[in-house]
């Protein structure tokens, strides 16, 4: 399976995991609760669906490396005990708590979370001291002595020996004891991710065209070379950040994020291509409309004249541009949601120990707030999007609560600029919307009418087919040009379809 549909299993079987009957039990015993084992190569984001769908699930996620870790701190530390047996006193080995089953309790201390996920990683690369301890956690679901509390989901990840010279087989008792989800790495589902994290561009683009070159591994021991998603990833951040500072990139620096030689000079090469791109399609001109007729007939010349590889980089750039505004539209209205959402709260809230009709003081409430933030990024339970989100709102509202106690404002009655201010941006998220739908009918329109019905429209509709982030819109807007041209997609689908059943027989 690919990794979205490992996400999917994942989210589902925390669900049916976690759900009880009438009578609060667990619907599935906890004895048959089976672990979940994610066995793939490394790098393709394992890790990355557990932390969503703790999230997405609203339950508490500890997780581990395990190779990071002696069997003292698993397992925990021994200490002799005087026992009685048959009347006579014996001293016995006792342990303490494990490190692992104590971080469990801590972080439901923490969060109030009583349910979650504990995730051990790289189950299968552990030290031969350690190695029976693993397996002894994922067919007793305990730490030497101390059992994994109930409610808490076992999910582990390994990597195949392929990857890893270090990694064990695990035997059959084993396997008849989890659930093992065997996952493959698919470009595919991986543009659909990057496209909407805002993966440069020129990876997506090179991708498109070099699918091949997603995921490669070669040789062995020292002389093995590899490519792996997490390394696409953590290039796009620093082709980024050196284009922000001016700095060349040059393919040194890539090889040491696709340590792969042919791969990285490949790479190279398409991104000195991808930056004279840039140059020669005004993308930004075409979505907004403001491209002047010289400039767009030149373009439009070259476009129609260019090789396969550059029609499809010219089109990666007019995705660049809707993406960045889909992505600004959607931050928007999260945040406006929220503001609205606190200020719903503010109206009810009360200092504590107010008397009968006391009205609340804004000021008050957002230090509150703060507090409250700080309380979540100790306990370390929000993710980073969310706390991003929860910062910038709170500036924006003290912003709105500065100005308004500036002209004179002190209760919460008095602070018209709190509703205001979210009109405003509920206005401008409006605005924002039209202007996609319109970048969206001008990137779809020039593209047809330079090439026609042809590949590279196929791309531009497929990927807007594929983000979340314009599907979403899409179905809120139905008159888009894009479904003038959707039967083309859906003929590619059809064909598509019937090339994987030939492919099958």
């Amino acid at each position: 399976m690919n990794i979205k549909e490992a996400k999917e299993e994942i989210l589902h079987t925390v669900r049916a995991y976690t759900a009880r009957d009438a009578e609060g039990r667990y619907r599935i015993p906890v004895r048959r609760q089976r672990p979940l084992l994610l066995m793939g190569p490394p790098g393709i984001g394992k890790t990355a669906i557990i932390e969503q769908a703790a999230r997405e699930c609203q339950v508490g996620l500890v997780a581990y490396t395990i190779t990071h870790h002696t069997r003292q701190s698993a397992v925990g530390l021994p200490l002799v005990e005087k026992k009685m047996y048959g009347g006579r006193a014996y001293t016995v080995t006792e342990y303490t708590m494990s490190e692992i089953i104590a971080s469990v309790y801590e972080q439901m201390e923490r969060t109030g979370k009583k349910e979650g996920i504990l995730f051990i990683d790289e189950i299968n690369c552990v030290s031969e001291t350690l190695a029976p301890t693993m397996l002894q956690f994922l067919q007793c679901k305990t730490f030497g002595s101390h059992r994994v509390p109930e409610g808490w989901v076992i999910a582990a990840a390994g990597n195949p020996s392929a990857y890893n010279r270090s990694a064990r087989e695990l035997d059959m008792a084993t396997l008849d004891r989890v659930r093992c989800l065997d996952i493959e790495a698919d470009v595919g589902v991986w543009r659909e991710y990057a496209a909407q994290a805002g993966v440069h561009g020129a990876i997506l683009s090179y991708l498109e065209n070099r699918p091949q070159n997603f995921y490669r591994v070669e040789g062995e021991g020292p002389e093995r070379q590899f490519v792996t998603a997490r390394g696409w990833e953590d290039l796009s951040d620093l082709l980024k950040a050196y284009e922000w500072m001016e700095v060349p990139v040059t393919e040194p620096v890539i090889r040491e994020y696709l340590q792969c030689g042919p791969v990285a000079e490949d790479f190279a090469a398409w991104y000195g291509l991808y930056a004279q791109y840039r140059e020669a399609y005004p993308a930004e001109g075409i979505l907004s409309g403001t491209v002047s007729a010289e400039a767009r007939a030149r373009a439009e010349a070259r476009l129609q004249a260019a090789a396969p590889d550059e029609r499809l980089g010219a089109v990666q750039l007019l995705l660049d541009g809707i993406h960045r505004r889909l992505e600004r539209w959607r931050r928007e209205q999260q945040d406006t949601e929220y503001l609205a959402r606190k200020v719903d709260v503010l109206k009810s809230w009360k200092p504590e120990g107010a008397g009968e009709g006391a009205e609340a003081r804004v000021e008050d409430f957002l230090e509150k707030q703060a507090q409250a933030l700080e309380v979540q990024r100790r306990a370390q339970i929000l993710p980073a999007e969310e706390e991003e989100r929860e910062e910038r709102c709170l500036r924006i509202l003290r912003q709105a609560e500065a100005e308004a106690r500036a002209a004179g404002a002190h209760c919460f009655s008095e602070h018209a600029a709190f509703f205001e201010g979210l009109l405003r941006r509920q206005e401008q998220a409006r605005q924002q919307e039209k202007a996609i739908g319109e970048a969206m009918d001008r990137a779809i329109g020039w593209v047809a009418e330079t090439l026609g019905e042809n590949q590279e429209l196929l791309l531009l509709l497929a990927d807007l087919t594929r983000s979340p982030d314009s599907g979403r819109y899409l179905r809120r807007h139905p008159e888009s040009r894009y479904y003038a041209h959707r039967p083309l997609l859906l003929v590619q689908e059809q064909e598509e379809r019937l090339r994987r059943q030939l492919n099958r027989t």
